[in-house]
């Protein structure tokens, strides 16, 4: 059998997706912004191409993608790093986790750490301050129960980027909403499925982590000296991270360092972060629906229904209110309420962006004659069974990309239509829908390269040597068993 030049470039296509995607997960991991990775490689991948024009992806199919994930998702990014800003610079997240740390001591020092990060990402403030916030605490409890500091970054990781980050019903985290507009959804998809698939990874977690203490402290380990390895990053390369992600390592540190003298009362700081999943909930299930809507069939509101906006719009309208909220209750301890608005502000800019680029990467090889072979592949894999396919996919370009919420981007941008219509001939519900792809997104994305584990490691002052084998069975493992618990109840029951 031979093969014509149109198959020659149809391979020569598939080989350029895939060293574009090789080059993207290794370029990004040796610290170079996706800003500029995207678009070069997704060009390159073009040039692989035959009769593919250049110019024109990047205009109007690279460019395009990018600006419609801004235009969607920029006020949830804003209003998220301005909430969470707030909470850290007027101390209220350090007090959350105190309390829970006080009630629960140092016997249960890895639950205590874990439920502390685990309500604060609940509540829409960002793992980043989280895990800049809770190290010391954590630090200095596991020093007190003698648990091996090399167990901290996972402790941290299983309470703020896995459950609260995907499965549990009503978080504002992106990575539950990008799912809505794409299955017309809402935040509370698939309530149920997302409490098994919470209380799965949790539990995993917990009792992982448990384990492997009490092995340690049976095999004479204690807490160790806290030096940093030699293996661990640079101090130019944890600002490099993190600043990928809109923080500023020096401003964060050293303000989790300067505690306060004055800080809010548990009501003041609790209040907020209760807040936004109330009125998540109350604006999803009440408030919106009795709105009367029919003017968005307009073409001038993007000729769509309500169904398609309201789960965004609750979380707008939510984590406003809890903004203004928390700046009335906590207002004496915000001495800089200005910067620390801009400083918020600033810090959206960044993730979105990076974000953004990584779906108008998504777009172009989805554009390209080879993202046929590859869309077919992915589909053929348990034909009979949209929920499997789904889940491969989200995880697998998670785990390419290394970001959550870019893995799943490039999925929905990709395939979100054509899951949504094998969907509905299997007789799959939008929000079980939703709730996989979610859920999904949180497993491989945890892999070596991503710049939240890098950051993490960094902060505790650890290699990946050192910690990160308990980081991929809290936050990689962990997840993908409890996506397995959910597709197969999604399966059987369907979405409740």
């Amino acid at each position: 059998m031979t093969i014509g030049l149109a198959e020659l470039w149809v391979i020569a296509g598939v080989g350029g997706v895939v060293i574009a995607l090789v080059l993207l997960i290794y370029l990004a991991y040796r610290g170079i912004t996706v800003l500029l990775l995207a678009p070069v490689l997704a060009l390159a991948a073009v040039l692989a191409s035959a009769g593919v024009p250049l110019l024109a992806s990047y205009t109007q199919v690279f460019m395009a993608a990018l600006g419609g994930f801004m235009v969607l998702y920029f006020p949830l990014f804003l209003l998220g790093a301005i909430f969470g800003k707030l909470m850290d610079d007027s101390g209220a997240a350090r007090v959350i986790a105190h309390w829970i740390v006080a009630r629960l001591g140092s016997r249960h020092a890895v639950l205590a750490i874990v439920l502390a990060c685990a309500l604060l990402t609940y509540g829409g403030v960002s793992l980043f301050v989280v895990a800049f916030a809770v190290f010391p605490i954590a630090s200095a409890l596991f020093r007190e129960a003698d648990i091996p500091k090399r167990l901290i970054p996972a402790t941290i990781a299983l309470g703020a980027f896995t459950f609260t980050m995907t499965a549990l019903p009503g978080t504002p985290a992106i990575q539950n909403a990008i799912p809505m507009p794409h299955f017309n959804t809402t935040p509370f998809a698939a309530p149920g499925l997302g409490i098994i698939a919470g209380a799965s990874m949790l539990i995993l977690g917990v009792l992982w982590l448990y384990r492997r203490a009490r092995v340690a402290r049976a095999a004479g380990e204690g807490f160790g000296e806290a030096e940093i390895s030699a293996s661990a990053l640079s101090r130019k390369e944890l600002r490099e991270h993190a600043q990928g992600e809109g923080y500023d390592v020096m401003e964060i540190s050293s303000g989790v360092d300067a505690a306060r003298a004055a800080a809010p009362g548990l009501s003041g700081a609790l209040t907020p972060i209760v807040a936004v999943i109330a009125l998540n909930y109350f604006f999803t299930t009440f408030v919106l629906p009795s709105l009367d809507t029919s003017y968005l069939s307009d073409p001038r509101y993007g000729a769509t229904t309500l169904a398609g906006v309201k789960g965004i719009w609750s979380i707008i309208c939510a984590l406003t209110l809890a903004i203004l909220l928390l700046i009335a209750l906590n207002s004496r301890f915000l001495p800089n309420l200005r910067r620390t608005l801009d400083d918020g502000a600033n810090a959206s800019v960044v993730p979105i962006f990076n974000t953004a680029s990584l779906v108008g990467f998504g777009a172009v090889i989805a554009s390209l004659p080879a993202f046929a072979l590859i869309r077919d592949a992915i589909l053929g894999v348990f034909p009979g069974n949209p929920l499997v396919s789904l889940s491969i996919a989200v995880n697998v370009l998670a785990g390419i990309t290394g970001s959550a919420s870019g893995g799943m981007s490039i999925a929905l941008q990709t395939l979100g239509a054509t899951y949504l219509e094998l969907g509905q001939q299997a007789g799959i519900s939008h929000e079980l829908l939703h709730r996989v792809t979610s859920v999904a997104t949180g497993g491989l994305d945890a892999l070596p390269h991503n710049g939240a584990v890098i950051t993490l490691l960094s902060i505790c002052k650890l290699s990946h040597r050192d910690a990160y084998l308990d980081i991929f069975v809290v936050a990689v493992a962990g997840p993908i068993l409890a996506l397995v618990v959910i597709v197969a109840f999604g399966t059987l029951l369907g979405s409740f």
